[in-house]
């Protein structure tokens, strides 16, 4: 009750703060922040301005919430991550700006055998029931829909999106601008503007409605679409193909934004088309 009274005493300005919210000493509010009924705030977190946790919040850990930030009920972050191996180290979690989470989402904190940081990035919509585990990177703008599960460790590129009951596997990479499919289950590596679909996730094409949304020229999407069918389509080996794109279509950004993506170390491999 003292570290209530005493959190209470000192609010920034616009700060609200209803009476049955427990706020510990410590905690950093920024200006305009509203704390909602039954809500929990931690001594190690730090929120930005016109943050809002609606009701039955709990924020703890090391945690950052960007401004103007929207947690929803039952949302928990900066919690433990599920790992046996974690021993309480003050590892940490952070929330970028305008992200809105939506009801009973959980976002773990990181762990000191991965980079010590579960990461959401600014302007995303995490859908409810989603849980994102420690050590995640979610990049901007990404939308994640309803009860997808990741795994740790696991990467999303800027403009994914992941469709309802997804399951990322951990350590996956999905690339930038991808889309996965409801209801996958992503075992592998996702190429940038890629999309997957299937109860075992495959490589189903370029998400090209996600780009067309992303104003990418028509000239730009065919140009992907020939070395994606160099890549994925052609025969013979992979490392054959992947040569060949490379010196039909490297000096291209976007291609050559996948062949680094590829290119790049992998736990998982990549999945491919079928």
């Amino acid at each position: 009750m003292d570290a209530l009274i005493d959190a209470l005493a000192r609010p920034a300005t616009g700060t609200e703060i209803h009476p049955t919210a427990i706020v510990a000493h410590g905690a950093g509010l920024g200006a305009g922040v509203r704390i909602g009924p039954f809500c929990t705030v931690g001594p190690d977190v730090v929120i930005d301005d016109g943050t809002e946790l609606v009701s039955h919040v709990v924020v703890d850990g090391h945690t950052q919430i960007g401004r103007d930030v929207v947690l929803y009920p039952f949302v928990t972050v900066g919690l433990a991550p599920q790992d046996l191996k974690y021993k309480g180290e003050p590892t940490r979690c952070e929330i970028g700006a305008r992200t809105q989470i939506r009801e009973h989402c959980t976002i773990h904190r990181g762990t000191v055998t991965g980079k010590g940081v579960t990461r959401v990035g600014n302007d995303c919509l995490i859908m409810a029931v989603a849980h994102v585990a420690h050590d995640c990177t979610v990049g901007e703008h990404v939308l994640v829909a309803n009860n997808v599960v990741m795994g740790g460790h696991v990467s999303i590129g800027d403009h994914a999106v992941i469709g309802g009951s997804a399951a990322i596997h951990q350590f996956v990479r999905i690339g930038r601008a991808a889309m996965i499919g409801g209801v996958s289950g992503v075992e592998a590596d996702v190429i940038p503007f890629g999309s997957v679909i299937g109860n075992r996730a495959r490589l189903a094409g370029l998400n090209v409605i996600g780009l067309k949304r992303r104003g990418f020229r028509k000239s730009q999407i065919q140009r992907l679409r020939t070395a994606f069918h160099t890549l994925f389509r052609h025969e013979g080996v992979f490392a054959q193909r992947l040569a060949e794109a490379r010196k039909l279509y490297g000096e291209d950004p976007l291609i050559a934004e996948v062949l680094a993506f590829i290119d790049a170390p992998s736990h998982r491999g990549l999945i491919r088309a079928e």
